[in-house]
């Protein structure tokens, strides 16, 4: 084997004294550090909390009031811990704890702004737009009693009401009803801001022009969305120069779309029962059109399946909660998770619409109706006696186990 044909000139001038040394240096230096655990996280951890903490402190800054509505501005509240507020996508919503007397009870309501309000360090903000509704304890709660710089505590960004570019159309067509047009807002807010790119054509649903939400923001976003968002005000209850008048049907829809499209709606669940009819006219593939979560089915009468023996009656309720036992009575209009939470028992819950299945808890004894509607259940779960609390209504004495999350 021949010698390696390399330069050797330049190790002429290097001693070997800081080789030999080197051992004594490290073992110096090891001596000299303080006894203490080394700690260290990943930045792919670091980052994770941030998107996905675990719960955010914020306080109110600020109240704007609308129709029959008010928009809260939310921001970190850092005597609590929360320094920022997770970056969330346009569509998504926050579940709010909302406090009742000694109680509380969670609701879910969408991030009415753009994205990048809440993006980086300082002067980060969610907008939360809440309308009264019948039977609305829990918006009476929060539009008769927040002000300003009152604390709640709130989830992370939730839900997959969002644009996706690999599934959806380049063009959405939006369909709102009411305080449904809160994520439609915050996407039109995105676009114009840079932080979406699609085109947007909004079909917001009003009983009269001045019963609109957020219109002078959506008319802003419209104006700086550079031709991308064209909003169309669809009244039912009068007729009105520059509005279409009546429900947004198939037709409506068929006048604003071009090309390819997907259709997203957001409303209350009777817009709900109304337009998968019409859009089941259009043909369209089951991925193009989204309904977001409509939130509680409300009165369980409505649905033809209910057990109508049931109506108007009463029940007891047994709710185990690590072993230990609590008795309530539960009309058979109640949502099983309202009387829980109402009677602060900690039933863990996020979309209150049957669908996320963080409520999760096993039926060990009685009956319940779930609308097929709002029943997102497993089919093993089904199987294996389990209910989501949140579209579970009594029709017989019930007992329930639940498993509160940390």
């Amino acid at each position: 084997m021949g010698k390696y044909n390399y330069d050797k000139s330049a190790l002429k001038g290097l001693g070997v004294g800081d080789f030999l040394n080197e051992v004594k240096v490290r073992e110096a230096h090891i001596a000299a550090a303080p006894a203490s655990e080394i700690k260290s996280e990943y930045n792919a951890n670091i980052l994770a909390k941030k998107l996905h903490p675990d719960y955010q402190a914020v306080k109110i800054s600020e109240i704007k009031d609308g129709p029959d509505s008010k928009t809260y501005t939310l921001v970190p509240d850092e005597t609590k811990g929360t320094k920022s507020l997770a970056y969330f996508r346009a569509g998504q919503y926050l579940s709010v704890v909302v406090p009742m007397g000694e109680s509380y009870i969670c609701r879910p309501y969408t991030i009415a702004s753009d994205p990048k309000d809440a993006l980086g360090e300082e002067n980060t903000s969610y907008k939360l737009t809440i309308k009264r509704t019948a039977k609305g304890f829990a918006s009476d709660a929060a539009l008769d009693n927040w002000k300003a710089g009152d604390s709640l505590i709130v989830s992370a960004p939730l839900g997959q009401f969002y644009y996706q570019d690999l599934r959806d159309a380049k063009h959405i067509i939006a369909v709102a009803g009411g305080s449904g047009i809160t994520p439609f807002y915050a996407m039109a807010a995105a676009i114009a801001s840079g932080a979406e790119d699609f085109r947007l054509t909004i079909l917001y649903g009003s009983r009269t022009a001045d019963s609109i939400i957020l219109k002078e923001e959506l008319a802003q976003a419209e104006a700086g969305s550079d031709g991308k968002v064209k909003v169309v005000h669809v009244l039912s209850d009068e007729e009105k120069e520059g509005y279409e008048h009546g429900f947004i049907t198939a037709e409506l829809i068929g006048k604003y779309a071009d090309g390819d499209y997907s259709i997203f709606a957001c409303g209350p669940y009777l817009m709900y029962d109304f337009l998968r009819k019409e859009v089941e006219k259009l043909g369209l593939p089951s991925r193009r059109a989204r309904f977001e979560v409509p939130g509680e089915f409300g009165d369980p009468a409505r649905d033809p399946e209910y057990p109508k023996e049931a109506a108007g009656k009463e029940y007891r309720l047994k709710v185990i909660v690590h072993g230990e036992t609590t008795e309530l009575t539960c009309r058979s209009d109640e949502a099983i998770l309202d009387v829980c939470q109402k009677a602060g028992i900690p039933v863990s819950s996020d979309c209150r619409s049957g669908i996320c299945g963080w409520c999760h808890s096993r039926l060990v004894e009685g009956d319940v109706f779930m609308p097929a509607s709002a029943d997102g259940r497993r089919e093993a779960d089904k199987k294996f006696g389990w209910i989501h609390p949140c579209a579970a209504y009594p029709v017989s004495d019930v007992t329930i186990e639940v498993f509160p999350s940390s």
